[in-house]
């Protein structure tokens, strides 16, 4: 059999021992697998969403609906990826998810049990391999299993995301204003984008 060496030694692109359920502010990169370009394309500096992409969209607008604690700040589909400023806005504990949780992941695996504090991993998922309810990684696994499952029932069933998100945690205002320009002027700057 295989050993598959990359994948069990595989590094985290979770922050080792940061509470991912805290509030606060977090820059999102989600990939398609392949960086293939099913979610549009970028025409004269604007992006021109596919039918994925449009879905892609409203489902990103629509987490606050699932997730009462959660404020979505800019946000912008591109071809291939997306980027979103999330805000958690208050604790866990007093948070209720709100309408039906989709695509938990229940994987218990070394890479979700790293560096845990107070219980919870870098990932959002308990010491006991439970997904915490409303961290980034909930919320994300969500999203993406929403996407993928109205790609499934509307004949896009080549369509599949990257594994995993890229995470940033913003931790001040200059920060803040710098992610959101980039955001927001990355159609723009497309052809100079590290996943054009």
């Amino acid at each position: 059999m295989k050993h598959h060496s990359e994948t069990h030694n595989r590094k985290s692109l979770r922050l080792q021992g940061y509470d991912y359920s805290k509030v606060g502010l977090y820059f999102i990169t989600i990939c398609v697998k392949d960086r293939e370009c099913s979610l549009g394309k970028i025409e004269n500096g604007e992006m021109i969403l596919s039918a994925i992409g449009g879905t892609a969209n409203q489902y990103w607008l629509d987490i606050p609906k699932h997730f009462s604690h959660v404020v979505i700040h800019n946000h912008i589909i591109m071809p291939n990826h997306v980027h979103g400023i999330i805000e958690l806005s208050q604790s866990n504990i007093e948070m209720r998810p709100v309408g039906t949780r989709h695509g938990v992941s229940l994987r218990n695996n070394a890479e979700n049990t790293v560096g845990t504090r107070h219980g919870v991993s870098q990932h959002g998922v308990s010491q006991y391999g439970k997904p915490i309810p409303g961290s980034v990684s909930t919320i994300i696994n969500q999203y993406k299993s929403s996407v993928k499952r109205w790609c499934n029932k509307n004949n896009h069933t080549n369509f599949h995301w990257q594994s995993s998100f890229f995470d940033h945690i913003i931790r001040s205002e200059d920060e803040y204003i710098r992610i959101s320009s980039y955001i927001v002027n990355n159609p723009i700057k497309w052809k100079g984008d590290e996943f054009y």
